[in-house]
């Protein structure tokens, strides 16, 4: 199983590792083994919140994810991507670009550098909706009661995660142009920069998520109806699995998972700088990285750790939030990428521990009821 689901990963890993060798030595080596490393423990929270999302889809939709989404995570996120950057914000042409990454690093990363206030606001945006939404919702599960129950209660008034969001752009926007004036004002613009681009990632979030769960939503009559043959297939001992995602709601879903993966990146694709701006190093690491977040992705579906472990999606979108506030603060202040990882980590890891104490609670509670059951047979017999 972990072979099958891992294969890839581990075959991309052999060859990212051979050509960093072939084209900068072992040196090459060390820095795309720590940037791999280093793209895994961001992007952790991203396979689990992926996993919640990938469950609805049918299997012709987890291919595509596997594939084309593949090519979009590695070429598109952790290759292109910085060079687009580049190129918008010092008005280069594609080529130019992709010269100036290879020819003159130094600048490249200082062109990167400046654009980062509209990648960070952008990103920021998009995974702060992503975790409002998420702790506005009335689950039946909650892992953080004393936090979850009052907030489910505040989430139905209408549009509050989108009023909260604004705010908290328009904060940091303003947080970040006062800063700039205190440094003799040279970058003033950069507040109107993150205003519009981080009201672009909010539009983004609301276009492709409304569209996903607008399709998700038409397919609910198709479940009912499948509700009544399911249940006949369960009485003569052939279970149904749920009707899962297809057509234009997995093709949205589709979407919406690409543009998570792209947030979650940022960060990555940044803080890559900290350790390398060789592109093609960079390129070789995080994508051998966003491999792994995809085999894991697959692994948590397939074995249904979602459903063993209920409070690993809290956990996640914690962890979400935690990254966005991050991005948002990096407008202004550098945080060191050990303390981004190490935070999501940490957040994950405890919903994980939460939900295997919650599982031997359950099992110590049935093994009592068997025991109080037996000993009631017992009596009624003698």
């Amino acid at each position: 199983m972990v072979l099958k689901t891992f294969g890839w990963s581990f075959a991309v890993t052999a060859l990212g590792l051979v050509a960093a060798v072939l084209f900068g030595g072992w040196t090459a080596f060390g820095i795309v083994a720590i940037l791999s490393v280093l793209e895994i423990s961001l992007s952790f929270d991203n396979a689990v919140v992926n996993a919640g999302i990938l469950k609805k889809m049918n299997a012709f939709w987890q291919k595509i994810f596997l594939t084309i989404g593949i090519l979009i995570a590695v070429f598109g996120m952790r290759l292109v991507f910085p060079v687009v950057i580049v190129a918008i914000s010092a008005q280069l042409g594609p080529i130019e670009a992709v010269d100036l990454a290879l020819s003159d690093k130094d600048r490249y990363q200082e062109l990167v550098t400046d654009a980062h206030p509209a990648i960070a606001a952008f990103g920021g945006m998009f995974l702060l909706m992503i975790f409002l939404d998420f702790i506005f919702e009335d689950r039946d599960i909650k892992w953080l009661g004393w936090l979850e129950r009052p907030l489910a209660k505040l989430g139905k008034i209408d549009m509050l995660s989108v009023c909260i969001a604004l705010i908290i752009l328009l904060v940091s926007a303003m947080t970040f142009a006062t800063h700039a004036h205190q440094h003799g004002g040279a970058h003033v613009d950069k507040a109107e920069t993150v205003l519009l681009s981080g009201i672009a990632g909010l539009i983004t979030y609301m276009i492709v998520g409304g569209l996903s769960g607008f399709f998700e939503d038409k397919l609910e009559e198709e479940e009912e109806r499948e509700h009544e043959a399911e249940e006949e297939a369960e009485r003569s001992g052939k279970p149904r699995s749920a009707v899962a995602l297809a057509g234009k709601a997995a093709f949205f879903m589709f979407l919406y998972l690409e543009v998570l993966d792209a947030s979650f990146s940022f960060d990555g694709v940044i803080g890559a700088f900290a350790i390398t701006n060789d592109i093609v190093l960079m390129a070789l690491g995080l994508g051998i990285g966003a491999m792994y977040v995809r085999s894991l992705t697959v692994y948590l579906v397939r074995q249904g750790t979602l459903d063993d472990y209920v409070y690993l999606e809290h956990g996640a979108h914690y962890a979400i939030g935690a990254l966005a506030m991050i991005l948002l603060v990096t407008i202004q202040y550098e945080i060191n990428e050990i303390i981004t990882g190490l935070i999501g980590v940490v957040l994950i890891g405890a919903s994980f521990w939460s939900s295997v104490r919650r599982n031997r609670a359950l099992a110590a509670a049935e093994g009592k009821a068997d025991t109080s059951d037996e000993k009631t047979e017992v009596s009624s017999g003698v």
